[in-house]
């Protein structure tokens, strides 16, 4: 039979969302539900596949993986664009590679509840709530307190929408930013020290790239109050890991909340997961009934127009 694989499907409900019986039954289609770091061992999974579906960047497909996989003729990942992929090596291989459709509020929703659950000490007092505890900590405000975005895309403009229905002061940065469509938004633009001296919450919503990893650095946490939060739901490497859990260690900063981390599946024994004053989450930004939907319906979508020798969705190198 002619094989589609499903790469990461973490949770078993893939094959749930975007109506999978709509592919012709000569098709197999298996999902993945572990996760393959080592690349002889995806090429091996992957060997037979000539369609396969990635889930946003989960698992890396270089150049070096897709040379090695012949039958592989197109290639889909959930979302608009995937950094895990080399595109141009897919094309070079005669592999097509498709998006599909995204939802941007489900990650401003987590990264909402990520700060409330580091100002209002949520976790802690339900955990202590569960032992017979009561009125452990004292929580902070968001009314009148700063919120700094570091990028004002679609994300960073929602997140201002809402941080001023809480009554928030909102700053922004980025090395694209529009200082008019900030100020139009309500917004005062900034330079990036200044954002950092004068947040007291740090959201960072920005594209990974050669030219943003390492956006948030040991200076930049630095140059933070003590009393303020970093909060980062857009890509692991644009915070310095190290110099984070460093200055968390430190109370540099009064917490983090992390939902993306450099490599993924976070490791077991990674110091953050023992770092204190943190609300750790596991890259759930867009983990959502609805974006699943999206996902999975438009990935399906891809695989028949595909099939139908028309794709949609196409994504050039």
């Amino acid at each position: 039979m002619k094989r589609i694989v499903l790469l990461d499907d973490y949770q078993g409900i893939a094959l749930d969302y975007g109506g999978w019986d709509r592919v012709p039954e000569e098709w197999q289609i298996v999902a993945l539900e572990q996760h393959l770091a080592d690349p002889d061992e995806l090429v091996e999974a992957l060997r037979e596949a000539e369609i396969v579906v990635a889930m946003r960047e989960r698992t890396p497909l270089p150049a070096a993986v897709l040379d090695q996989l012949p039958e592989l003729k197109l290639l889909v990942t959930t979302g608009l664009a995937n950094v895990a992929i080399d595109v141009a090596a897919a094309q070079r291989n005669g592999v097509v590679v498709c998006g599909t459709g995204i939802k941007a509020a489900p990650t401003a929703e987590l990264t909402w509840g990520l700060i409330l659950a580091l100002l209002r000490k949520i976790p802690s007092e339900d955990a202590a709530m569960r032992f017979g505890g009561w009125q452990n900590t004292i929580g902070g405000d968001l009314e009148g307190a700063t919120l700094g975005l570091l990028g004002f895309g679609r994300l960073g403009r929602r997140m201002a929408t809402v941080a001023q229905a809480f009554g928030m002061e909102v700053l922004a940065w980025s090395q694209n930013l529009d200082p008019e469509e900030a100020r139009a938004a309500g917004v005062e633009p900034v330079e990036k020290p200044q954002l950092f001296e004068r947040a007291d919450i740090v959201s960072v919503h920005y594209k990974l790239s050669e030219r943003s990893r390492g956006l948030v650095g040991a200076a930049e946490l630095a140059a933070m109050k003590p009393s303020a939060y970093l909060v980062n739901t857009s890509r692991g490497p644009l915070v310095d890991t190290e110099a984070l859990v460093a200055a968390l260690h430190a109370r540099e900063i009064a917490g983090a909340g992390v939902d993306v981390y450099d490599a993924e599946p976070l490791a077991p024994d990674h110091p953050l997961r023992k770092t204190p004053h943190t609300v750790l989450t596991p890259h759930l930004g867009y983990v959502t009934e609805d974006t699943y939907s999206v996902f999975f319906a438009d990935a399906v979508d891809d695989v028949l127009a595909y099939l139908g020798g028309a794709p949609v969705r196409v994504i050039e190198a």
